[in-house]
């Protein structure tokens, strides 16, 4: 399964995940992978500087990278409060409702409500960047298009190099144009932020578009579809949904039982493309809270990131509740095929052997 893009991040396997999770890019990276943590849950840089200090005590020595969020249209910077202005009324009393109608109770008082409302904006983001660089990285990655052109160069300047989340191989063909490193065709069936081109036909499209690395990502959760990915000209693959049904993923959020129940009881149809998770399109494990905004009565979803401050009170009442029927969780169509909650080791040793049985059947075609 070995590509030039192993040789270029030092790596075994050409298989990058990205993942909230540090015990889960820790274990992807000692399996011979990149484990690529993402920092949007990180309001505190400090916070953010103690998990990577961790990761820097438990890949063994192996490469690990960081992913970013810096939209390429800036948003209204400011304080929680300030932004929260911006929020209609209807909004917020649409929002309780829906909690009150799904039986979604309150926070406790003394709650610790997840960080990650503010990790949207970009002075938070650059704060992510500092930090990271301060760390041994081999890669950062930004979820929404290329980073500005400062921080490329600060990026290069430190030898790291920049990766960037592309839907349409013209948004390819414009990452390289301001320095991007790699490409991660995203292709219409994976979780979280994805645009409207299917894989098969995305990736090929953006491999012909451009002259550097290109990793695949959507879709992908076999060794069949890491071996169709390579055969499709891309140099690795890019993997998010499969590592949410692990037993690493339990290990940073402990209490995320819930989501595991309804993610591995789901079929590659119980998804949803929709706005209302960041204000931006995302795909989404469809539940009754995803319904609820599909109603009639619901209103538009606001743009990034009010619709994110709007639905982060709500969110930590869901995840708290650990209710399977209501969780909001991106993840790909790939979810039909995550049937158990394994550890990390096991998912990357089924995605090797299932890519040798791949080119084994090729090879008896012949």
């Amino acid at each position: 399964m070995r590509t030039s893009l192993c040789d270029r991040l030092g790596i075994d396997l050409p298989i990058i995940g990205f993942t909230p999770s540090e015990h889960v890019a820790a274990a992807l990276s000692r399996a011979g992978g990149l484990g690529v943590l993402g920092c949007v849950r990180f309001n505190d840089a400090a916070e953010l500087d103690r998990v990577l200090t961790w990761m820097d005590e438990n890949t063994g020595g192996r490469p690990y990278g960081v992913d970013i969020v810096m939209p390429a249209k800036i948003p209204a910077e400011g304080t929680q409060v300030d932004l929260a202005k911006h929020i209609p009324e209807g909004h917020r009393a649409f929002v309780d409702r829906v909690l009150k109608e799904l039986s979604v109770p309150p926070l406790p008082d003394d709650t610790d409500e997840r960080a990650g409302v503010l990790g949207w904006l970009h002075s938070v983001a650059r704060s992510h960047v500092e930090v990271a660089l301060n760390h041994p990285i081999k890669l950062i990655a930004n979820a929404l298009g290329s980073p500005p052109a400062d921080v490329i160069g600060q990026c290069h300047d430190r030898g790291v190099p920049v990766a960037a989340l592309a839907g349409k191989a013209e948004h390819a063909v414009r990452h390289v144009e301001n320095g991007v490193d790699f490409v991660v065709a995203q292709g219409y069936e994976a979780g979280g932020h994805t645009g409207e081109i299917a894989s098969m036909v995305l990736v090929p499209e953006i491999v012909d578009a451009v002259d550097v690395p290109v990793l695949a990502a959507g879709g992908i959760g076999s060794g069949r579809q890491v071996a169709a990915a390579l055969a499709l000209g891309a140099s690795g693959v890019w993997m998010g949904s499969m590592w949410l049904a692990t037993e690493e993923y339990l290990q940073t959020m402990g209490e995320s039982v819930a989501m595991q129940q309804a993610l591995v009881g789901a079929t590659s149809s119980d998804t949803v493309r929709t706005r209302i998770y960041t204000g931006k399109p995302a795909r989404l494990l469809k539940t009754r809270w995803t319904e609820a905004w599909a109603a009639a009565d619901a209103p538009e979803p606001l743009p990034m990131p009010l619709q994110n401050l709007l639905v982060s009170h709500a969110h930590n009442r869901i995840h708290a509740a650990n209710d399977p029927s209501v969780v909001s969780m991106p993840v790909g169509q790939i979810v039909g095929r995550m049937n158990a909650v394994r550890p990390v080791a096991e998912v990357v040793a089924d995605l090797v052997s299932g890519y040798e049985e791949a080119l084994s059947r090729l090879d008896k075609t012949r």
